[in-house]
């Protein structure tokens, strides 16, 4: 992972964790004022979850790393973004992968009985190049 120091997010929860991790993906813009980015071309995005909360689940974890992790690589590494169910109606830039990934991760974490939250989805599309998106707080 690239070594990153990513934006901090401000609030009162008891617990923050940070996940990092990678997926290799193509996309497109579809539309001629995206230029060279109207062409199919691939990236290897970096990404980090911010994820807060109060109260730990019976194994003492805020959220299980590794169930991040399946949220997330297994369906979009190795992919063509455009041709994705979840990207149907989308441009997938880098914005709305962000939000896309912060809705997916929010609607997991909805269904945990300690009901952690996602606060920052950090999304690096390139070495100089990334978004953060954060959901209402």
């Amino acid at each position: 992972m690239i070594g990153q120091i990513y934006p901090q997010v401000t609030h009162s929860y008891r617990f923050e964790l940070n996940k990092d991790m990678n997926f290799s993906s193509a996309h497109y813009i579809p539309d001629a004022r995206a230029g060279a980015c109207a062409r199919i071309h691939g990236h290897t995005y970096f990404l980090n979850l911010t994820i807060a909360g109060n109260e730990l689940d019976d194994l003492g974890f805020l959220v299980n790393f590794s169930e991040l992790k399946k949220l997330i690589h297994a369906r979009f590494d190795h992919q063509l973004l455009n041709e994705l169910p979840e990207v149907e109606g989308l441009i997938p830039s880098t914005e709305k992968m962000a939000e896309l990934i912060y809705t997916i991760v929010q609607a997991y974490l909805d269904g945990l009985d300690n009901q952690p939250i996602c606060l920052q989805v950090f999304l690096r599309e390139t070495p100089t190049s990334y978004v953060v998106y954060r959901g209402a707080l």
